[in-house]
């Protein structure tokens, strides 16, 4: 007898469905098991069983002739009461016409990503796109009956340690939302997501330049060709508004108000990054800077950027290099602009306003804090009788 042959008998006794007697033998051992199950509980009041070893309390709650059991995870009469009105409650939010065994993780990944079209802005939709095709290797295939505390806890495994932990909380966050979507849509009724924990964000050193590191990166880039100017203008601009990179560029000058001292920072057409226009005084600094962009160019033209490119990094890197100063970036002269700002001793609340945060100071004080502590120091120096 050929070994594939003799393969295919072994399959045929062992199969109940091709042993008709394993079939049947197998149907009744499968209802004696769940009679048996079934008679180790007590029933104590309407959809309320208790277990009769344990005492532990259990659920059973039907929807759509489908029989949905879950324990409520205590021994306290009272504290049943409450956990199987919060079952009965997530068990209405099924929907009797979805199975969870029929719906794939990436067809709600989808789903839950086209609620964003539209209401976020492109780089934030980006972000969702990108985070979905980090999940998509581990739960492609997939469907909601499958996925469960211990497969949440192999993905957590799988993701690993070598992703930064912003990334990991990205990842983790858009997890978390699309099962919460599915709960939402009546798919399943129970995130096994919620346990996984966010990753400690250590928060890098500002690098803050000075007074005079300011004055030589900002002379350097202007020598280090005619294309540079512009690149320079930026970073004075970053510098002397507190705007982020984002809304410098797309500053124009009909949004300047020189008669009534002020600028409006809408962000163009993207917006700011709280989705909010915000008028700020013309700081007299910045009142110069764009006096003296006016007198270079001669002719403006109102709705003109005031800014014609969109980055100075390559000008930034060559000109730090150049100087021999530290890696300053566009985000530093944001930070060279916050800690002037609490240096001439201007309240955390009002610097958070012109900074576009909407904490009242609190991000302001945290991370600026300890300059406010130095001028301190310094200024108590002066108090010599």
């Amino acid at each position: 007898m050929c070994y594939e042959y003799q393969k295919f008998i072994n399959i045929c006794i062992v199969t109940p469905k091709f042993n008709p007697v394993l079939s049947l033998m197998t149907s009744n051992h499968r209802k004696t098991t769940k009679q048996d199950e079934k008679s180790r509980f007590l029933k104590v009041g309407e959809c309320l069983y208790r277990h009769k070893s344990s005492g532990v309390y259990y659920g059973w709650v039907k929807k759509a002739g489908k029989q949905i059991r879950r324990s409520l995870k205590t021994k306290d009469r009272l504290l049943t009461n409450r956990r199987l009105r919060d079952l009965r409650s997530k068990v209405g939010i099924l929907d009797p016409g979805k199975s969870p065994r029929s719906v794939t993780f990436m067809d709600v990944a989808k789903r839950w990503m086209k609620t964003g079209e539209g209401r976020l802005k492109p780089s934030s939709h980006q972000r969702r796109r990108t985070c979905i095709n980090q999940l998509k290797p581990f739960f492609e295939g997939f469907s909601f009956d499958q996925i469960n505390k211990r497969v949440c806890e192999n993905w957590e495994s799988w993701r690993g340690n070598s992703i930064s932990p912003s990334t990991f909380n990205y990842d983790r966050n858009t997890l978390i939302s699309i099962f919460d979507y599915a709960i939402q849509d009546g798919l399943i009724m129970e995130n096994p997501t919620k346990f996984i924990k966010s990753r400690k964000i250590r928060r890098k050193p500002i690098t803050i330049p000075t007074k005079e590191q300011f004055k030589e990166l900002i002379e350097t880039i202007k020598n280090l060709d005619a294309r540079a100017r512009s690149a320079a203008n930026l970073v004075e601009l970053l510098a002397y508004s507190g705007m982020r990179l984002g809304e410098a560029i797309h500053l124009k000058w009909e949004e300047v108000d020189f008669v009534n001292n002020r600028f409006t920072i809408t962000g163009g057409e993207l917006g700011t990054k709280n989705h909010e226009s915000r008028i700020i005084p013309l700081f007299p600094v910045m009142r110069d800077f764009l006096n003296r962009l006016k007198n270079e160019e001669g002719t403006i033209h109102q709705e003109e950027r005031i800014i014609p490119i969109s980055s100075a990094k390559k000008a930034l890197i060559s000109a730090c290099r150049m100087a021999g100063l530290p890696n300053f970036h566009h985000h530093c002269m944001r930070h060279y602009f916050a800690s002037n700002a609490i240096e001439k001793g201007i309240n955390f609340q009002t610097v958070a306003s012109w900074l576009g945060h909407k904490d009242g100071g609190l991000l302001v004080a945290k991370t600026y804090g300890h300059l406010r502590d130095d001028h301190s120091v310094k200024m108590a120096r002066l108090m010599n009788f």
